[in-house]
């Protein structure tokens, strides 16, 4: 049978992938353009690999450009932008794998992407489009050609009968598709996916490379399901016993690529971990805890109605009878421009002075800390409040998954499950992220969910001394709780950059209430990724209120920052 899937998986190599745009710039030559998008199906959110293959064979150099745009719900109110330019030398062929950033989620009913691919340059001209629909609360798949072509029909139907919306419609389709040699070698390709899907043999095919931003994925919350005929040898995969925040399953496989389509819709639909879509759409709407601790600000309105009362007092009747009175009505070319300026930058005063410059904000961060992989994976959510922004764009510099958040509705608020609209414009390049349009506003409330894998070396390790520990993080930790392998719990307090301490004991319910404190205070998706480190021996959890976090638009000062550490404690 191995070898039977084995055959599969080769043969999938030329069908798992979907191509977009293929345009001949020379049909003598074969000089030619390929756009390739390797998954089939768009995820809901994030980005969407796409690779792309310029073939010249002519005796002058080519340049292309590449222009994506994202939609949700056949509209363009709600979109993100991005483009790629690429050029191929005379005689060359160059080939390039892009991440493109995929439209926000948006409100409830939001559930058909669009992507589109404008193709200009010196090779010619051509568009095409592509559309992906996923169920309300279905879990967004990826399934291995090896798995899917046996298997889709079945998939599809099992998926119908247990995903289904308030409208009563279900997904197009229960997965996309992907060959395992093809696989992207960047996590951030995989951070609109809730679930990938393979078998032992695709695994072994994926690159050293993908496997990793696989694992990445995972400890970001990301599920691994493999499929075999045999028993699972583990730590013969290369895979980590501990999963991070995510999750790694090994369901029964019947027999030549043949898999139970009834069990693998349960195994996505994991129940405690809710779907990254729904998270999105319902965590931060309202009752989001840390929007309750930034708390609301009234819109000032007496001032501003007062100086429009005085301009129109002063524009009318006493412009007319006094400034330009009878006899002398030219000076109203004059004086009407001089008040009317007046009051605009009375007006632009009064903004200022309430509103100031740039913004402020809270965050609350989570972070993960895998010491064997020298990373930190983290969830960040931010919420701020904006006056005059001189400048709206920012740059992030370190890849990142960012997406506005839909917040309760006020006054201030751009972006609610009512209102989601706006252009989310994204340019990932060299490990920077570049993002244009509606992030931050003047004058308003936004909220951004943000993902992000960090090289760090900070740690918590054991020392030769009997019960001391070390922090190897170059910020101070507020309180660390401390669950040994015995399960027994301790917690120390002040802990100073590179330091040891000794934690002292504390009973169990002490510990847990402080800690389901911390839980509660995130919101429901990321509070059931915390909630998920906290049983595990072995296991500390940090509070820390100067640690660093993601940074985004440099106008906004940050009021808090209040992260939440978790990991293994480390062997010294």
């Amino acid at each position: 049978m191995r070898p039977l899937l084995l055959l599969l998986a080769t043969i999938a190599t030329a069908s798992a992938q979907r191509s977009l745009i293929r345009e001949v710039a020379d049909t003598v030559t074969d000089t030619h353009v390929e756009v390739t998008a390797l998954f089939t199906k768009l995820p809901p959110s994030g980005y969407f690999p796409v690779r792309v293959k310029i073939a010249n064979n002519l005796k002058r150099n080519q340049s292309v450009r590449l222009d994506f745009t994202s939609t949700l719900n056949y509209s363009d109110e709600l979109k993100s932008s991005s483009a790629f330019d690429f050029s191929a030398a005379a005689g060359k062929t160059i080939t390039r794998d892009i991440l493109v950033p995929i439209c926000p989620t948006g409100g409830p009913d939001a559930d058909n992407v669009r992507l589109t691919a404008q193709l200009t340059g010196s090779m010619g001209n051509a568009a095409e489009s592509i559309d992906s629909t996923t169920g309300e609360n279905q879990p967004a798949a990826l399934l291995s050609e090896a798995l899917f072509t046996p298997n889709a029909s079945a998939l599809d139907a099992a998926a119908a009968s247990s995903f289904h919306s308030r409208y009563g419609r279900s997904g197009e389709d229960f997965a996309g598709k992907f060959s395992p040699g093809e696989l992207p070698d960047d996590w951030r390709a995989f951070s609109g996916y809730d679930s990938v899907i393979m078998t032992d043999l695709d695994w072994t095919a994926c690159p050293p490379g993908s496997r990793n931003a696989i694992l990445a994925w995972v400890h970001l919350g990301g599920q691994l399901v493999i499929y075999s005929e045999s028993e699972v040898n583990r730590a013969g995969l290369g895979l980590p016993e501990d999963a991070g925040a995510g999750s790694i399953a090994f369901p029964p496989m019947a027999g030549a690529a043949a898999i139970d389509p009834a069990l693998a819709v349960s195994t996505v639909k994991r129940n405690r971990i809710p779907p990254i879509r729904t998270g999105i759409r319902s965590d931060y709407q309202s009752g989001w805890p840390l929007q309750g601790r930034f708390g609301q600000q009234q819109f000032r309105y007496g001032l501003f109605i007062a100086v429009l009362v005085l301009f129109g007092i002063l524009v009318g009747p006493v412009n007319l009878f006094v400034f330009a009175k009878s006899g002398r009505r030219h000076r109203l070319f004059i004086t009407t421009p001089i008040i009317s300026l007046g009051a605009s930058l009375l007006l632009i005063g009064l903004i200022v002075v309430q509103d100031g410059f740039g913004g402020y904000g809270m965050r609350r961060v989570l972070m993960q800390i895998q010491p064997s992989d020298a990373a930190a994976y983290i969830h960040q959510e931010q919420i701020s409040r904006t006056g005059v922004l001189l400048k709206s764009g920012m740059k992030i510099n370190t890849p990142v998954k960012i997406e506005p958040v839909p917040i309760m509705q006020s006054r201030w608020a751009r972006f609610t499950s009512a209102s989601a609209k706006g252009s989310y414009n994204l340019q990932p390049a060299d490990g920077v992220t570049t993002a244009t349009g509606d992030w931050f506003q003047s004058r308003s409330e936004q909220g951004q969910a943000i993902t992000a894998v960090i090289s760090t070396r900070g740690r918590i390790e054991k020392t030769p001394e009997a019960g001391a520990l070390l922090s190897a993080f170059d910020f101070p930790i507020d309180t660390i709780y401390y669950r040994n392998d015995s399960g027994e719990w301790s917690v120390a307090t002040g802990i100073a950059p590179g330091t040891k301490f000794r934690p002292t004991a504390i009973d169990e319910d002490s510990a847990r209430k402080a800690l389901l404190k911390q839980v509660r205070a995130f919101g429901d998706r990321n509070r059931k990724l915390m909630e998920g480190q906290l049983e595990l021996p072995g296991h500390f959890v940090a509070l820390a209120s100067k640690a660093p976090a993601i940074e985004t638009n440099a106008g906004i000062r940050w009021k808090s920052t209040q992260t939440v550490i978790t990991g293994v404690v480390s062997n010294p």
